[in-house]
């Protein structure tokens, strides 16, 4: 082929993927086939642009996950709506949202979101999830008292602050932030799990006030030692896994424990298994990665210890 044949394929090919593209970005117009919907499920639309709602008197969920919108507007008609969901699209700022007055659920997360606002007038929501977008603080939630669950799993948070009003918060989930300390928790009396996995918390403390915890999530941080967990008696399940702990202690009021995940420690003694004796109803552990692991008795020598066992590790027991 001649050196002007390769430069036209080389044009050609070119073109080829510029059309190829603009047809993957091709958007699709907002449409709705029955006015008198409960629910509207538009995932995976190719929406960019939130319009033609007005005729939606009735709905009370809107679907609009995996699009292409890039702006929260044109909702103020949706007054019966309660649940909306968002999910993985393109927006930068949480607003427009003052006419929603009977949300109770709000999922936001997959997008790009810097701030924690707009929420002003959603004092009926129940769930708000926010997960992987970008946001720095937790602000301009307490005035949502009703809200049950909170979900700010991989943002930028540095600090837990600001939920003093969300007493009737029953979960948390702040993993994969950058965490350093568990902080200002003292109010949530209803709260019953707490997630708080990769993040850089060094010390367990501060959860005294939490007397309704039942499951505690806090694996693949820097903790040393399990400690100051006297009055969360409640505790059923309790993911310690991933840190750097030589010894199981401070667990003797745990009576509830049925799940206790420990791989990827630095346990070496059996002896430690002691530390769970006072959990008579434990059913799971988790023990694997553990430099106890290498004994070629593992399983046996955990069974024998603790005889209430139905899994250790991934396997049931016989």
């Amino acid at each position: 082929m001649s050196a002007q044949g390769e430069n036209n394929s080389v044009v050609d090919s070119s073109d080829e993927k510029e059309e190829t593209e603009e047809k993957e970005e091709k958007v699709c117009e907002l449409v709705i086939l029955d006015p008198t919907a409960l629910e509207v499920d538009l995932n995976h639309g190719k929406i960019a642009k939130l319009e033609n709602l007005e005729c939606l008197t009735q709905v009370e969920g809107l679907f609009l996950r995996w699009n292409l919108i890039k702006k929260i507007e044109n909702l103020d008609m949706l007054v019966t709506l309660k649940e909306l969901e968002l999910y993985d699209n393109q927006l930068t700022t949480i607003e427009n949202l003052d006419a929603l007055v009977n949300l109770e659920l709000l999922d936001l997360s997959f997008n790009r979101i810097k701030t924690i606002k707009g929420l002003e007038s959603l004092i009926k929501l129940k769930k708000l999830f926010l997960v992987s977008n970008k946001i720095v603080k937790m602000e301009n939630l307490s005035h949502l008292t009703e809200l049950e669950m909170l979900e700010l799993g991989d943002n930028r948070i540095r600090v837990i602050e600001n939920l003093d009003g969300l007493v009737n918060l029953e979960s948390l989930f702040l993993g994969k932030n950058k965490i350093t300390k568990i902080s200002n928790l003292d109010s949530l009396k209803k709260l019953k799990l707490l997630s708080i996995q990769s993040n850089r918390v060094v010390c367990l403390e501060n959860l005294d006030k939490l007397e309704s915890l039942e499951e505690l999530y806090i694996s693949h941080n820097g903790i040393k030692e399990i400690q100051n967990l006297e009055q969360n008696v409640k505790i059923q399940t309790l993911d310690l896994a991933g840190n750097r702990i030589r010894e199981i202690g401070g667990l003797q009021n745990l009576t509830e424990l049925e799940e206790f995940w420990f791989n990827d420690n630095l346990l070496e003694d059996y002896s430690q298994l002691d530390g769970l004796k006072c959990a008579t109803k434990l059913k799971t552990v988790y023990f694997e990665r553990n430099p106890v692991q290498k004994d070629v008795n593992y399983r046996r020598k955990i069974k024998l210890a603790l005889p209430s066992l139905t899994q250790i590790d991934a396997t049931l027991c016989r």
